[in-house]
């Protein structure tokens, strides 16, 4: 006897019911629906997840891309973990579930993106960590799979994204620490083609060329998007002449703050004194001395943007999410803290 037909002859219900209250139909009484819950948690029956796919045609899953590996995330990744909460809160409402899809740092992401796609197990993805040119969103739009992107592209398919406003963190660091006397000022850029740095380290440069600062490669510093490359960031600006050295510095990556005090504490510039820094806040960031000046969002409500601008664009959940085609760039707020000191006279 099979595992559905065994459950409803237990509790002398239809084969129907049982199956409806297994797959969270609304029409099942939550009394009865326990029961079979927990009938079938009794016999360890789990639901055929290809069987109900080809029933319903859909999984129920959404995948979330990104990319892992002690070069890219470090030792944890607080933004991501912050943004599913937001995600997964949206897609409780109706009984979706997100699955994070680990790509190596060894692997090809358009590979490990077409292998995804290819065994058919999500009805919609989200892909972060976008390239200047990104193949995966023509690949995506191609098979007709609804997609959101955390972050821009020059790679246009009419897709909804969102994205940091990163323009408005090089305007408003950048202008604060010029008005504070610092004319070389240091940036963070990744090593690789990830968009956000294209966009920032262009931002960058017209605030400084508006305020007759000519621009200066050497103050564009490349380095793994972790606590080890903002230590290393330090070590490097150490090794610079003193005259040619930035004073000061604009960090847009949350988990670099703390390898950067550390490195610069170590180097004998001391942030707040000695040094000016202006980062992004994350939960670790709060027990730094002195209180770091830093770019904040509430990542969980970015998760939840996100997740709705999704499935507003999935027809069997548009009209509960009447937004379109969502391409927004999401604002953060400058809290001021004590790192951020006026050049020394």
């Amino acid at each position: 006897m099979t595992g559905i037909r065994r459950l409803a002859q237990q509790l002398n219900v239809s084969i129907g019911t049982v199956s409806r209250a297994l797959n969270g139909k609304p029409d099942v009484n939550e009394e009865t629906r326990r029961r079979v819950v927990e009938a079938a948690a009794a016999i360890g029956y789990v639901p055929n997840q290809a069987g109900r796919s080809l029933r319903k045609g859909s999984t129920g899953v959404v995948g979330f891309m990104m990319q892992t590996g002690p070069q890219i995330t470090g030792e944890g990744d607080v933004f991501f973990m912050s943004v599913f909460d937001g995600v997964q809160t949206v897609f409780a409402r109706h009984q979706l579930d997100l699955v994070a899809l680990l790509c190596s740092s060894e692997e090809d992401p358009e590979a490990y993106m077409q292998r995804v796609v290819a065994r058919g197990f999500a009805d919609a993805l989200i892909i972060s960590a976008t390239k200047r040119v990104d193949h995966r969103i023509d690949f995506i739009s191609s098979r007709k799979i609804p997609f959101i992107a955390l972050g821009r592209s020059e790679t246009d398919a009419g897709h909804p994204w969102l994205d940091l406003d990163f323009e408005g963190m090089a305007e408003v660091g950048v202008s604060r620490l010029i008005a504070k006397g610092h004319r070389r000022i240091g940036v963070f850029a990744p090593r690789d083609d990830t968009n956000l740095g294209f966009v920032f380290v262009d931002a960058y440069r017209k605030v400084l060329e508006r305020h007759g600062i000519g621009f200066d490669a050497n103050m564009v510093f490349r380095a793994p998007p972790n606590e080890r490359g903002g230590h290393q960031i330090a070590h490097a600006i150490a090794a610079m002449p003193a005259d040619r050295r930035p004073t000061g510095f604009v960090l847009t990556n949350e988990v670099m703050c703390v390898g950067f005090y550390n490195g610069l504490h170590e180097v004998g510039l001391v942030p707040g004194k000695t040094f000016a820094i202006i980062g992004r806040d994350s939960p670790q960031a709060h027990y730094l001395v002195p209180k770091l000046t830093c770019f904040r969002l509430s990542l969980r409500d970015l998760g939840i943007t996100l997740a709705e601008s999704l499935l507003a664009t999935m027809p069997a959940y548009a009209e509960a999410y009447p937004l379109g085609v969502v391409r927004k760039v999401v604002p953060l707020e400058l809290v001021p803290g004590d790192s951020d000191m006026a050049l020394p006279g």
